[in-house]
């Protein structure tokens, strides 16, 4: 069993949609009357839905944060920011880099390059 799909309830879908696919790579798949869009990066991991999410839900408040694998988190960073993206600081962890920022619905994200740590 794998975990590949992570439901993320946003206000805006199309926004939301552009922004995944604008900073990290995915593509936007729908099917006609489906209010879910799946976001699939090309390169594989985990495939992001986006549901619209409920008027009594409190997006941005949640206690899940998406964690991007980026060897290069300053240059990662760097190039964002060009596109209107901006990361908080650069943390130095364990022998790694991590960046944090928010999506257009307030939902935590962050770049990391833990993956690319040498053991």
């Amino acid at each position: 069993m794998l975990l590949n799909r992570v439901v993320l309830y946003v206000r805006d879908v199309s926004q939301s949609a552009h922004f995944y696919e604008q900073n990290f790579g995915f593509q936007a798949h729908s099917e006609e009357g489906d209010r879910i869009v799946e976001m699939v990066n090309p390169l594989g991991g985990a495939i992001l839905m986006l549901h619209p999410a409920g008027k009594a839900q409190k997006t941005g408040q949640s206690i899940v944060k998406l964690v991007f694998d980026v060897e290069d988190v300053e240059t990662f960073v760097g190039v964002c920011a060009q596109n209107g993206l901006h990361f908080g600081s650069l943390h130095q962890a364990d022998g790694y880099v991590f960046a944090n920022a928010k999506d257009p619905c307030g939902n935590a994200i962050s770049v990391s390059s833990r993956a690319y740590r040498k053991s």
